[in-house]
């Protein structure tokens, strides 16, 4: 059966669905998205994912094409439509379709996109074994914080990776690293400090780094909200990333240098277990 996809206020069979040529983000990436995982086909952190949209979309003066409370019924829609049980969810908005300009248009209607597709985020081997990241120059523009669907050098840093025979990319800008690919960057002390980059326009807000956080305090593990060297990263006990669609991941090489007994570590492993405890308790 084919995959349904929302366009605009229609549920269609995915060779259906279409946008026009001249719509913004296609010509200008003008445009920003959000992916929420899902779990027993229920929403995790969807909350979170949908006030981090709104915020976007007032970033860039972008409009809503509908209401949060109707997103969130077009996302369970869509769902059950296509009989997700567990994978994620992505939509996107863009300015809308305009005659090409680098101005913004006056009247276009914003324009909104969402799809689903099925695949394990709880079990995965990649989880079990850890996977390895190279460092890359961070070439992305200068406001991460928002995210938008530009996405190309994210993509450029992924290739580089898979080049090089890893998993995933860590971006380095000014000595330091600011994120991955597609999420935020973390690494545990020898005496178990977990160390990640503190917020600001250098990298995206994660939800489901700020899950982790919550998890560590509450766990009663010491964190540090600070840049970190690859150097420094090198010598770490672990490291992990989060992200929407891989929760905690364990990371046992960075660049040519294995991490501890080069499987994952204890303190990744538990923030897994309990993240993944925590997402399917509170998903809806």
């Amino acid at each position: 059966m084919s995959r349904i996809v929302y366009v605009n206020g229609e549920y269609l069979p995915e060779e259906d669905a279409k946008i026009s040529v001249f719509d913004r983000g296609f010509l200008f990436a003008d445009g920003v998205y959000e992916v929420s995982s899902v779990i027993d086909g229920k929403l995790v952190d969807n909350a979170a994912h949908i006030a981090r949209l709104e915020r976007s979309l007032k970033e860039l003066k972008l409009g809503w094409p509908c209401s949060p409370e109707e997103l969130l019924g077009i996302q369970r829609e869509v769902i059950a439509r296509n009989n997700l049980v567990e994978g994620i969810v992505y939509w996107q908005i863009t300015r809308g379709a305009a005659d090409r300009d680098f101005a913004f248009p006056k009247n276009a209607k914003p324009s909104l996109v969402m799809f689903t597709q099925a695949r394990a985020v709880c079990d995965v081997p990649a989880a079990a074994k850890g996977i390895a990241v190279v460092t890359v120059p961070d070439i992305r523009w200068g406001r991460r914080d928002i995210k938008t669907v530009q996405l190309l050098a994210p993509s450029l840093a992924k290739m580089a990776a898979l080049e090089a025979g890893a998993n995933d990319a860590w971006l380095v800008e000014d000595g330091v690293v600011t994120e991955g690919s597609s999420n935020n960057a973390f690494i545990v002390t020898l005496d178990g400090t977990i160390v990640t980059r503190n917020l600001g326009n250098e990298i995206l807000h994660g939800i489901t780094r700020r899950a982790v956080l919550e998890i560590a305090a509450r766990e009663g593990l010491t964190v540090e909200e600070r840049a970190f060297t690859p150097e420094e990263a090198y010598d770490a006990a672990e490291a992990f990333i989060t992200s929407a669609s891989s929760f905690v991941m364990p990371v046992v090489k960075i660049d040519d240098r294995i991490l501890g007994n080069g499987v994952p570590g204890p303190v990744a492993s538990k923030l897994r277990t309990l993240y993944i405890e925590m997402a399917r308790a509170a998903a809806s």
